[in-house]
């Protein structure tokens, strides 16, 4: 008779698991599969795509191509215009990130002439462009395509007498989204209400957590870099894309739509690489690309990588060199191991945030440093 109850109660139980095991995996796929509704106006992908690509259809005209993908580099900072606050303020958030960019691309192009400072000018290059999007409640991309446009400038070919006109390129860029900018700003304050801008005040912990994410991303380029890949920039902002979202959950969302992302975009980077694009070509590819991320970003992160990928391998391939079969075969093959690092490491980083063994004494050095700041302040 007890038999039978054990047996009863054992199986009620493994019941019981299995129900509950099958109710998280239909939760965490509906959260994995879910698309969400956008909450930006629908002509701002549209905006940002133009902004973006612009400077690629200037340069195709010139017959320079790799002048305007540099440019349009600068012009991405179209993508931290916000939506709320007055017209100052949205002007003032835009430049700031414009002249972030342009600084964030030289301090590349400058130490990449010395390869012992690469690591150390991207550590600082991070926690710089991390804590300001912290502080200032950046929505995504925040400060991704400034770092992006860092960790580029460290590799991307580019000699020394050159370092001056790359960067003036990315700094005309970046001048060309503001306009564009005060044109936007203008027509969404005259047909929007007016939402009032977010306050700053200082956070807990934000040092400490910029410090983590900092230097997360700084080693999955430590590693790329020690593995001799031939891309290393690509497992630094792979690490961030991941690492930014504070929730596990999300990390871990984020961690499958990264790696299912960038499969298909393998795919469809080798697929696009096959037509054998003229420069006319490559400036359409970039329009139709950024359109595509735009519109995708903030409904489902995996469709939006999916593009993510192919523009990213045609802007540091095509704003460097011309692109030639056998380079495009390497960056393809490679660019699933760079993803891998940024996921490992990004997720290990991500533990560390929770982790109160490393967070107990950050917060203790950081409540110290603004004790004494403080301090200084006042007399």
């Amino acid at each position: 008779m007890s038999a039978s109850k054990h047996k009863a109660g054992l199986a009620s139980w493994l019941t019981a698991l299995f129900a509950s095991i099958k109710a998280l995996i239909a939760g965490e796929l509906a959260h994995l599969l879910t698309i969400n509704r956008s909450k930006r106006p629908w002509h701002m992908p549209i905006i940002a795509a133009i902004a973006i690509s612009f400077p690629v259809f200037v340069g195709a005209y010139f017959d320079a191509l790799s002048s305007g993908i540099k440019a349009s580099l600068g012009a991405m900072i179209i993508l931290n215009l916000p939506l709320s606050g007055t017209l100052p303020y949205r002007l003032v958030t835009v430049m700031a990130w414009g002249f972030a960019m342009v600084l964030s691309f030289a301090l590349g192009l400058i130490a990449q002439q010395i390869p012992v400072l690469r690591l150390p000018i991207f550590a600082l290059l991070a926690f710089a462009i991390i804590i300001l999007g912290r502080y200032y409640r950046q929505p995504p991309p925040a400060g991704l395509f400034v770092m992006m446009a860092g960790a580029i400038a460290l590799f991307i070919p580019v000699p020394l007498a050159q370092v001056l006109s790359a960067t003036g390129l990315v700094m005309l860029g970046s001048g060309i989204s503001m306009l564009l900018a005060l044109l936007y700003s203008l027509f969404l304050l005259a047909t929007r209400p007016i939402v009032p801008a977010p306050i700053y005040i200082y956070e807990p912990d934000m040092i400490s957590d910029s410090l983590i994410v900092a230097g997360f991303v700084s080693l999955a380029l430590a590693i790329a870099i020690l593995l001799e890949m031939p891309y290393p920039y690509w497992a630094a902002i792979s690490c961030f894309i991941i690492i930014q979202g504070m929730q596990l959950r999300t990390m871990w969302i984020k961690q499958v739509h990264r790696l299912l992302g960038t499969l298909v975009g393998m795919a469809v980077a080798g697929w696009m690489l096959s037509w054998g694009l003229s420069i006319w070509g490559v400036a359409i590819a970039v329009l139709m690309m950024m359109l595509c991320i735009e519109s995708l970003v903030d409904r489902h992160y995996g469709l939006a990588v999916i593009f993510i990928t192919p523009l990213t391998i045609f802007i540091a391939e095509y704003g460097s060199v011309s692109l030639v079969q056998p380079v495009a075969e390497e960056v393809i093959r490679v660019r699933m191991l760079d993803t891998t690092i940024g996921c490992v490491v990004g997720l290990s980083g991500g533990l560390a945030i929770h982790s109160n063994r490393l967070r107990v004494p950050l917060r203790q050095i950081e409540n110290w440093m603004l004790a004494r700041f403080s301090q200084t302040t006042k007399h």
